[in-house]
Order: C-alpha cells, then sequence, then structure tokens
C-alpha cells in the first residue's frame, strides 16, 4: 500500500489531466487507538439501523467469431438470452474491450461511448485510479461479499462519503445499504415512508422512472413498463411533471387543493417521489424554484419527500447531487449507478436520522455488503470529489453541449429538434420515435453510442462521461451532426 506521504507527491487528477492516480486513504481511519480495538463508530453514526448481521454479533476464448468475415458470433445471445434484451437491438455488435470513454467491438473499432453505461460510468470505463484501487485490494485477497457486516472496505467508503459529500454540503442522513440497484434503493425509500408516516399512498410524476420491482413500477409512468407487472399497481397517484401542462393556476396550488379536498380521491398520502431531471422520462428539467415549492408544500402538509438521483446524482448535471441547485434538503435520496465508480452494483438510501425506524433486519438482501464496489467508491470520491474541479468542468462541458446541439437544431429546416439538458445530461427532441431511432442508428454506425428516451422514444439522450476530453466531446458532437443531417 502506497503511504499518504507518496500519494500526495503523486500526480494529481483534474477534469484537465487524464492521468489517474490511486486514492488516500487515510491512515487515521483504520483504527480508533485503544489497543487495536476496530474503529467502528462511523457505521454507527451514519449506517442506518436496519444492519442485521453485524448487529446480533477482456482475453477471447475462442468463440468471438463465426468465421464470416470478422462478422460477432451472437448465435448463444439470441438462442439462450431472454427476448427482454433492449440494448443490444441498438447497437448490433459484440463489444470486447472498453477505456476511459471508448468501447471496442470484437473487431477492434472503436465507438464513443455518449450512454455511459446509462449513467453508471460518469468517470469512464476502466478508470485508472479507481481500477488500480480496485486490483490492490483483489491482490491483498480482500472481502468480497459481507452482507451487512463490518468491513474495512465499507468502513472507508463511509469515511470517504461523509467527509468529502454529506459533511461539506452540511446534510445529515444515515446510509442504508439497500442491494444492488437503483430499484432496491427506491423500494427502500417506499417502504420506509409507509412505515414511518403509517400511511399508504405515494405522489409521482408524470413521464417518471423509478425502476422495475412492483413499488418502483407503481410510481413509474411508463405505460410499456408498467404493462409488464401483471398486477394492478396500487397506493401511488400521479401527478403533472412541471412544465407538463400550460395553465394559469401554479402545480403547486392545484396540488394542495388535491390534498385539502376530502372528495378528490387523494388521501392518505405518505410520500412524494420526484426526479429533479427526468432522464428516462426524456431529459425533462425540473424549476429550482419549482422544487422548492415542492419541498416546501411536503413540509406543510407533513409528506415526506424522496428524491431519486439515482442517474442524475454522482455529478451528472454538475453538482454530486442534482438537488443542490434547489437548495431543497430530501427526507431521502435515492443513490445508485455511479456511487460504485467503476460500473459494479451498489445502492444507497440516505434517510433522515429520524425516521430511520427500522428494526434490525426488517430490510434486508444477499447483496448488500459489495465490497468491491466500496472500494471502487472510495477510490471515486477520493479522487473527484476532494475539490470542485469536476464539477466546474461538468458545467462547462453541459454549456458547451448545450451551445452546440441549439446550434445544430438551428440549422435543420424543415424538421422540428427541441434541444434540452443540463450538465452532462442532454438530449434532442424529435417530432416522433421513428426519426430519433433512425438517428440513433446513424449515430452507432458512425461508431457513437446514444439512446433514445421519452415519450415514444422521441429524445436522443445523451450522457457522456464526466471525465471525457475536450476532443472526445467535439467529436462525438460532430459525429452526431452528421447522423442527424443524414437524417433530417
Amino acid at each position: 500500500m502506497k503511504s499518504a506521504t507518496d500519494m500526495e507527491s503523486a500526480t494529481d487528477l483534474r477534469p484537465s489531466q487524464r492521468e489517474a492516480v490511486p486514492p488516500t486513504t487515510p491512515p487515521e481511519h483504520s483504527q480508533n487507538g485503544n489497543s487495536g480495538r476496530p474503529e467502528v463508530s462511523i457505521f454507527e453514526d451514519r449506517e442506518s439501523g436496519v444492519w442485521m448481521e453485524t448487529a446480533r454479533k477482456a482475453p477471447q476464448n475462442g468463440r468471438a467469431h463465426n468465421g464470416h468475415s470478422g462478422r460477432p458470433e451472437t448465435r448463444i445471445f439470441e438462442d439462450r438470452e431472454s427476448g427482454v434484451r433492449s440494448y443490444c437491438r441498438s447497437w448490433p455488435t459484440v463489444f470486447g474491450r472498453a477505456v476511459g470513454s471508448w468501447l471496442y467491438d470484437e473487431t477492434g473499432r472503436p465507438y464513443l461511448d455518449f450512454f455511459a453505461g446509462a449513467g453508471a460510468l460518469n468517470y469512464g470505463h476502466n478508470n485508472p485510479a479507481l481500477k488500480a484501487a480496485l486490483l490492490e485490494y483483489l491482490s491483498a485477497d480482500g472481502v468480497i461479499h459481507s452482507l451487512d457486516m463490518y468491513t474495512a472496505a465499507k468502513r472507508e467508503f463511509l469515511h470517504a462519503f461523509d467527509e468529502l459529500i454529506l459533511q461539506p454540503r452540511e446534510l445529515d442522513y444515515r446510509v442504508q445499504f439497500p442491494g444492488p440497484g437503483g430499484a432496491n434503493a427506491v423500494e427502500a425509500a417506499l417502504k420506509l415512508a409507509r412505515k414511518v408516516t403509517g400511511r399508504t399512498e405515494v405522489l409521482y410524476f408524470t413521464n417518471s422512472f423509478h425502476g422495475m420491482t412492483l413499488g418502483a413500477l407503481a410510481v413509474t409512468s411508463n405505460t410499456f413498463h408498467r404493462g409488464g407487472a401483471g398486477v394492478p399497481l396500487a397506493f401511488a397517484t400521479q401527478l403533472p411533471f412541471d412544465h407538463s401542462w400550460d395553465t394559469q393556476t401554479p402545480d403547486i396550488a392545484w396540488f394542495d387543493t388535491l390534498v385539502k379536498d376530502r372528495d378528490s380521491g387523494l388521501d392518505n398520502v405518505a410520500a412524494v417521489i420526484v426526479e429533479t431531471v427526468q432522464g428516462e422520462g426524456g431529459i425533462n428539467i425540473a424549476r429550482p424554484a419549482w422544487l422548492r415549492g415542492l419541498a416546501e408544500w411536503c413540509r406543510r402538509r407533513h409528506l415526506l419527500l424522496i428524491v431519486d438521483d439515482v442517474q442524475m446524482g454522482c455529478g451528472r448535471t454538475g453538482p454530486f447531487f442534482s438537488f443542490e441547485t434547489a437548495g431543497i434538503r430530501p427526507d431521502f435520496v435515492c443513490v445508485s449507478k455511479s456511487i460504485s465508480g467503476g460500473g459494479l452494483p451498489l445502492a444507497l438510501t440516505l434517510i433522515r436520522p429520524d425516521l430511520d425506524i427500522w428494526a434490525p433486519g426488517e430490510h434486508t438482501g444477499t447483496f448488500r455488503g459489495i465490497d468491491p464496489a466500496f472500494v471502487m467508491g472510495t477510490a471515486a470520491l477520493r479522487t473527484y470529489w476532494r475539490d470542485d474541479a469536476l464539477e466546474r468542468s461538468t458545467k462547462a462541458n453541459g454549456q458547451k453541449i448545450a451551445a452546440a446541439l441549439t446550434t445544430l437544431a438551428e440549422s435543420i429546416h424543415g424538421t422540428d429538434i427541441e434541444p434540452r439538458g443540463v450538465g452532462m445530461a442532454h438530449g434532442l427532441a424529435f417530432e416522433d420515435g421513428e426519426l430519433a431511432g433512425r438517428v440513433r442508428d446513424a449515430a452507432f454506425d458512425r461508431g457513437l453510442l446514444v439512446e433514445t428516451a421519452g415519450p415514444d422514444s422521441k429524445v436522443v439522450k445523451l450522457l457522456p462521461p464526466l471525465t471525457v476530453t475536450d476532443g472526445e466531446l467535439n467529436h462525438g458532437l460532430a459525429l452526431l451532426a452528421g447522423a442527424v443531417r443524414a437524417i433530417c
């Protein structure tokens, strides 16, 4: 292990510098100084009281190609993998290697990745600093699976999260590790909100997406996804998201009327769940004033506010949490995707301390303590969030993307194209999904990975890695412009 002094003298990583170094792990956090007794206060201070177990005590394999002029072999996927697969239908090749902002298929063809694992790879593929920390941990036979036991890897992650994320923002949350993905974080928040309030109804918004499990799906608006549930999705009511209606009545006043009216059918409300920027919904951005109004309304009506930051957190919009711009303090925050740094499964449900009323083991699961994800997550926090360099870079790149997309949309005559976005989450809204899909396919043919989102999939969505270089960003925008002009 490198010492803290060695680490401080190593190359400093900033968004403008592309050499990565392993993060420092402060030695003072390893023990509490009491005759070698392990330091556990961070678990007791920050981790949710739901923890149970501790409370009780790329090489090819020779099958890459089918021998037909380098065409990738895909028959095993078609024969054995479920028909529910989707992204591979948009990008019909077999990928074998990934570095930074690039994916390479088995023939070696490069693709500039402006999708970044749907937001799970904010720091790019195989980021050197994160990978080095993981490889060192694995080579030392570090714990891989730990349920919710105390581990050194989890302790370092909680310290880094507390010191670099919570304390500088004056946020006080307990951290629950609910499972491997974003839907797990949402399910835990919904379940605990209902337990705390003793009420059942949850309000959600048009064009929202919160996950595919039944509770999360009940607060997801997409009809196609909801139709896959097979059962009625109950105890949830949909409200219009910011800018959804052209009305003279402010949204929040209308919400209040519904809650006050005993005959509105909207009663027994426990919580409101919202995305500040709807990613899967088509890059719909809530105004800070609207979010502040929503938060104040929740406070007045004694409703708990849940912010789903699964895709838009970890710096995607600029600040670490997407809600920081609005200056609100949610009761629960759902975090996943890039919280693990390098694409490994990890999710957090952040809980206002007085709401953490779980009994030990009341909400549990097998894959909560995924220690390699803690290691990479810690490396990401200590590498990128010790100052505001990444946030400033993301905002600057976001302005560059916005300007380029606006210029592109204005240059296309006869086709209505609406640019939208914030930070490093942007989109082009087309007249229909068929047109957007053709643009996505044309981008793929040119070596750029983008996807579609929103109602009827009519928005081409861009989620480049936050660590993208200036040259890569310019190249990707040029490829997208070429795809749009070829189709429109």
